[in-house]
Order: C-alpha cells, then structure tokens, then sequence
C-alpha cells in the first residue's frame, strides 16, 4: 500500500512531492519547515526593506515546524507517539542547537518515549529558514 498524504494544515511543498508518503505501517515525511501553512511567511524572520534576512528566532522556527510536522501526522492518522526516527536540520548548529534542544524537551520531555534523532548542521536550505525536519513514523502500536 502506498499513499500519498498532502493537507492544507501544513505548507505546500517547495518542490513536486508530497507533504508524506504512506508504505505499509510505515510513513514518511517530506522535509517540513517552519513556513506557515496560511501565508506562507516564516515566523521569527526579520527582513529589510529590500527583503534581506536581518535575523531570525530559531524558537518560533523551531514551534513552527513541530506545529506543521503534526499537522502532515494527523492527516496521516498519526501523532507525536507515532515518530520514530527524526532527522533535524540546522543551518547554524553552534548559535541555534540548544535553543532547538530545549524546544525538543518541551515536546518530547521524557527522553524514553521520544523519537530517535540525528541533528546534523548544513550550509543552507531552499527558503530562508534555519530548521527543517525529515520524519519516519509507524502508524501501528509501538508499545
């Protein structure tokens, strides 16, 4: 079985592909990021008249996208106890990780129920944001 998930809860993709893709008991989710499913603008983005990024809040970022993560899961038939594997990725690792890290905590506070994880830190993604995650969940029991 292999079906494909898009919702409007969450934003539309910045490329040809679906927001996830159901195989089995298995789901896997696009990279999703912080972009607001509404208005497509990214939280915590500061610009210039001329629309240069100035700043940006790696927090409201990082709420953002846990906030479309579970919109993609719950058209999915899913939630939060459904990940298993979580792959980050932060465009400054030395300023943003633990900020991002305590955000983490705030989601999954209890290190034996949460997903696993990888953080890895990279040069840049597609749109101006400084996280983006990448997301396997099951969607049966995991005990």
């Amino acid at each position: 079985m292999r079906d494909v998930i898009q919702t409007g809860k969450a934003p539309h993709a910045v490329g040809h592909y679906p927001h996830a893709r159901r195989v089995g008991d298995l789901l896997f989710l696009s990279g999703i990021g912080p972009r607001s499913a509404s208005d497509n603008h990214i939280p915590g983005n500061v610009h210039d008249t001329d629309g240069t990024l100035l700043s940006y809040d790696i927090v409201a970022q990082c709420h953002s996208v846990f906030a479309n993560v579970r919109a993609v899961l719950e058209a999915s038939g899913a939630d939060w106890n459904s990940l298993v594997d979580v792959t980050v990725y932060l465009t400054d690792m030395a300023r943003d990780f633990k900020a991002y890290n305590a955000v983490w905590a705030e989601y999954f506070p209890d290190p034996a129920r949460a997903p696993c994880r990888t953080t890895l830190g990279i040069t840049a993604l597609p749109t101006p944001i400084a996280i983006e995650l990448k997301c396997v969940a099951v969607l049966t029991s995991i005990g």
